[in-house]
């Protein structure tokens, strides 16, 4: 018995770690992506070899023998532990792409289990007779069994000393922002862009500021709680804030606590509109950031955004318009230029007309820059310190970022792929002259429209790219089909379980005199990884 629960328990350790890691991943439950996720993965939550002993262990209430009892104990034991064989194996051949942090809510959601399971534990060592300990080992399979439900319940259990934890770092960050009386605060949202654009406002405004800027893709209440408490300084007299959601009212809970005078928005798509439902859902709550602002605030807002020039704001405020071509806009650029050495293009404001350079690529970073200019001119940066802040501009990590991989040039756009970046990202590779190489898992949580978008995709991948890499067979099936079905060539096509895979295919396709540009557009996280059986 001792040995079987030893065994049982470090098996059950490795499975809640996993259960934990994709909890994590999918924002603890946050509008029940944890339950859609285990929906979709049934095949990853239950293990045949947690079940196995069960029917063993029936067996016990008709044949009362001790020998059998032993038996049965030492072949549940050797199931187990080829049960962590197995999950040994199939971790090693997947590799997580981004591991469990070990958070102090992880912490306490680690306990509550390990207190879980003791009880059933304590209570099975300490059975009063045989039948009942024949239950209590029922009892403990099936709760191996079910782990990935035994750790959302026990998330479910640790709500209270969570929201005790948040409303801590909550009034330590107010207050902190309420000493703060100089700070001006400019918040930037949208369906795709804003780390890209937060990043491109910081380095033009700290030419002349002291700025502070959320780190990385750090846009959640929780997230900018983190900057502030542990980085905001006294000195500091600008805080630009990224600012994401997945349903109507996130974003107005962020500007009710960090009060925005300016406010940029994007561009209004298709990002989590599976989590919103509609795209009108999408656009009223990007919008809670412009109508949060006050009457002497200022919002940048994108003129080719139909979304955007057809909503009817709630509020009064200056408005300033950006746009690519359109000389309508307060800001507006033409005669665009790309190369793989950057782009350049004549940036229109106020009658006048300068042209940038850069070194980041994508269209979309042309309307990401004319909205950090935008702001700029309001804010009084001069001109001259505007156009040498965006020539020593670098691209946002993993976001059209251009660099040399061994024997061939990785254009790695792999944070978070959407339909408009996807195509952008595209364009660029298509600008370069060389060979051409996509490797993608294609898009996610675009709702109803992901088949379509992903078909999409697709076609424009077949008119661009002389290889495709698709990551995981069955997510990529759309992808696949579209190009077939618009005359790609089949032995081009390589199917893939992992991104890491698609480096020795690259170098393998290596040409004389010809230079690899290979575009790695999106890189899911491992919630979707389609796991090797």
């Amino acid at each position: 018995m001792i040995l079987f629960l030893v065994v049982y328990i470090i098996y059950i350790v490795y499975r809640v770690m996993e259960a934990m890691h994709m909890l994590q991943q999918n924002l603890y439950n946050e509008n029940n992506r944890y339950l859609r996720w285990i929906k979709r993965n049934l095949k990853r939550v239950f293990c045949i070899y947690d079940f196995i002993p069960i029917v063993f262990f029936i067996f016990l209430f008709f044949l009362d023998d001790k020998q059998i009892m032993d038996f049965v104990l030492v072949a549940g034991m050797f199931v187990y532990m080829y049960g962590i064989y197995h999950e040994y194996r199939m971790n090693k051949d997947n590799q997580n792409k981004l591991p469990l942090k070990v958070t102090s809510r992880i912490k306490r959601l680690f306990f509550t289990i390990i207190l879980m399971i003791g009880l059933l534990l304590v209570v099975t060592v300490k059975a009063p007779n045989r039948e009942m300990t024949v239950w209590m080992l029922i009892i403990l399979s099936l709760s191996l069994g079910f782990i990935y439900y035994l750790v959302y319940l026990a998330n479910i259990i640790d709500t209270p000393l969570n929201k005790i934890e948040y409303l801590y770092y909550f009034n330590k960050a107010k207050k902190k922002l309420d000493n703060y009386k100089d700070l001006t605060v400019i918040g930037i949202t949208g369906s795709y862009g804003k780390t890209s654009s937060k990043n491109i406002l910081n380095d033009i405004l700290a030419s002349k500021y002291i700025t502070r800027a959320t780190p990385k893709n750090y846009n959640t209440p929780y997230g900018i709680m983190m900057t502030i408490n542990n980085d905001l300084d006294k000195f500091d007299q600008i805080l630009i804030t990224e600012m994401g959601a997945y349903r109507k009212g996130e974003i107005k809970t962020i500007c009710d606590f960090v009060h925005p005078k300016y406010g940029i928005l994007t561009v209004i798509g298709d990002a989590h509109l599976e989590t919103f439902g509609t795209k009108e859902n999408i656009c009223k709550t990007k919008f809670e950031l412009i109508e949060a602002l006050p009457s002497d605030g200022i919002a940048i807002l994108n003129m080719d955004d139909e979304y955007q020039t057809s909503y009817e704001l709630k509020n009064k405020i200056l408005v300033k318009w950006i746009s690519i071509g359109n000389n309508k806009a307060d800001v507006y650029a033409t005669n665009i230029k790309c190369s793989s050495h950057g782009m350049s293009f004549d940036c229109h404001y106020n009658g006048e007309k300068i042209t940038l350079k850069t070194r980041i690529l994508g269209s979309h970073n042309v309307y990401n820059i004319l909205a950090s200019v935008a702001l700029a001119l309001e804010l009084k940066i001069p001109i001259t310190d505007i156009k040498a802040s965006v020539l020593s501009l670098k691209a946002t990590e993993h976001r059209l970022d251009l660099k040399k991989m061994g024997s061939f040039y990785m254009l790695d756009d792999a944070y978070n792929s959407n339909p408009v970046g996807a195509s952008s990202a595209l364009d660029v590779l298509n600008s370069m002259d060389g060979i051409k190489v996509i490797v993608t898992p294609g898009m996610v949580e675009l709702g109803k429209m992901e088949k379509e978008k992903n078909y999409e995709f697709g076609k424009k991948i077949s008119s661009v790219c002389n290889y495709c890499l698709l990551v995981g067979e069955k997510q990529t099936q759309i992808i696949k089909k579209a190009l077939l079905d618009n005359g790609y060539d089949e032995d081009n096509i390589f199917i893939i379980n992992n991104v890491i895979d698609a480096y020795p295919i690259i170098e393998a396709l290596k040409e004389e005199n010809k230079d690899i540009y290979a575009l790695f557009e999106n890189d899911l996280p491992d919630i979707y990884t389609e796991a090797k059986k």
